[in-house]
């Protein structure tokens, strides 16, 4: 039976190592890239969130652009993969997707910050392991 293999993808080293490890690793199984809009960095202080219809389109197209950069590597690699672009919070986002769609394993890059910088800037991977209802691998 194939597996259903999820690789967040946001064209980082990190992500880009994840997503070539999965695809010498998992060659044979359904892998889904997806790509993360987290619309929550446009906020503007204390305004709520702005984005207008053109900024949405331009961050889309931006999505894309980075699907089809894993498009690439995958055929350049011999692979058939699926992509999804979702709108979100990485973490959650990524965990949602999960659940949605029957997904059996996550790999995914980290930068593998430490200390002071992890606090500060948070880690999605830790984040994705922490609540994920199946395996994840952490590709550094």
């Amino acid at each position: 039976m194939t597996r259903h293999i999820l690789v967040p993808f946001d064209d980082s080293p990190p992500s880009t190592l994840a997503l070539e490890y999965a695809l010498r690793e998992y060659p044979e199984e359904q892998l889904t890239v997806v790509h993360v809009l987290n619309l929550r960095q446009y906020h503007l202080y204390d305004e709520g969130y702005a984005y207008t219809p053109e900024l949405l389109e331009q961050v889309e197209a931006r999505g894309e652009e980075l699907l089809e950069r894993a498009r690439e590597t995958s055929r350049e690699h011999g692979v058939e993969i699926k992509t999804a672009l979702v709108k979100g919070v990485p973490a959650r986002a990524i965990n949602d997707y999960v659940d949605e769609h029957g997904v059996d394993h996550v790999v995914m890059g980290s930068h593998g910050r430490s200390g002071a910088s992890r606090i500060l800037l948070g880690s999605i991977a830790e984040a994705v392991v922490r609540r994920s209802p199946v395996p994840v691998t952490v590709v550094r």
